[in-house]
């Protein structure tokens, strides 16, 4: 019988085969969105106070994601104050608020990767056997190991960025950035290298799972890296360095996680073939034997010798 660990799949102990209703499955989804709702909720009130206030000797995290802006030449950018302090202006009278609460949702966010991550790989995975748990374990610390890498290379980038946006044409004009404008291209950025940056790990959990082998990614790989370049030319700002930065390193994670689906079907075939299971890939014809030699009319109608 399969014993799960989670308490959101007690009902499954009475359960040999894991299976569950459909109504089981929308009060399981539920409860894990509640879950990472709540998580989300609790990491963005910590985020909106971090925007304004330093913690554990860190500066604000409003001054950590105005440093690239702030870093231009001077003569870039406008000065907003008398003593030519780095400021950049709001239009509305609530934009300093909503800003302020954007900001610290998508602090928010990140911060609950472990919990929203755990949620989501225990929703997917039908059952937890002991090397599913360590799956999970491993689904977890590695989406949000590369989400946190995916971000702090995207806030790196946009300084070199907003350099080669802001100093094109900066002897006829000077560019004066809203807050809404700035922090706004640097979350679509930190979201956007984030997120692209789980690709290896649902590639390579795939893999795990057999539904995605080896060969077939091979077969794929160059229109695989083709997509990967339209992706970084679409969601990226129109600059050249974001976007080769994101496809670069979108390609370099999308070969290791192709290497180690090599690495793994290699394994998994020779484990096959040492307890005799003779498993044949989607690529693979199987060996047929050859047919019995036929009977010739006259030995079927002539009656045995004896």
């Amino acid at each position: 019988m399969r014993i799960s660990i989670d308490p959101l799949r007690g009902k499954r102990r009475t359960n040999p085969d894991g299976t569950m209703s459909l109504v089981q499955h929308l009060q399981e989804l539920r409860a894990r969105l509640l879950i990472s709702m709540a998580a989300v909720v609790v990491t963005t009130l910590l985020g909106v106070y971090w925007y304004a206030h330093s913690v554990l000797g860190i500066q604000s995290l409003g001054d950590v994601l105005l440093g690239p802006y702030c870093a231009l030449d001077p003569s870039t950018r406008a000065a907003l104050t008398p003593d030519g302090s780095c400021r950049l202006f709001a239009t509305g009278p609530f934009e300093q608020f909503m800003l302020r609460l954007k900001v610290g949702f998508t602090a928010g966010v990140v911060f609950a990767a472990p919990v929203w991550l755990y949620q989501l790989w225990s929703f997917i995975t039908p059952g937890l056997y002991a090397k599913e748990r360590r799956y999970a374990v491993w689904f977890v610390t590695a989406g949000t190991i590369l989400f946190s890498t995916g971000a702090v290379l995207a806030y790196f980038v946009v300084a070199h960025a907003l350099s080669f946006l802001l100093e094109i044409g900066s002897e006829a004009q000077i560019t004066a950035l809203s807050g809404s404008e700035y922090f706004g291209l640097i979350i679509q950025l930190l979201i956007i290298f984030g997120v692209s940056f789980e690709t290896p790990v649902i590639i390579i959990g795939l893999n795990v799972i057999g539904v995605l082998t080896y060969v077939r990614l091979r077969a794929w790989r160059r229109g695989m890296i083709f997509g990967l370049f339209v992706f970084a030319a679409v969601v990226t700002p129109q600059d050249p360095i974001s976007m080769l930065v994101l496809a670069v390193a979108l390609t370099v994670l999308f070969e290791v996680a192709v290497q180690f689906a090599r690495i793994n079907d290699k394994r998994r075939s020779r484990r096959a073939v040492a307890e005799g299971d003779d498993l044949l890939d989607d690529e693979t014809a199987s060996d047929l034997s050859a047919p019995d030699p036929l009977i010739s009319a006259d030995a079927i109608s002539s009656p045995p010798e004896k």
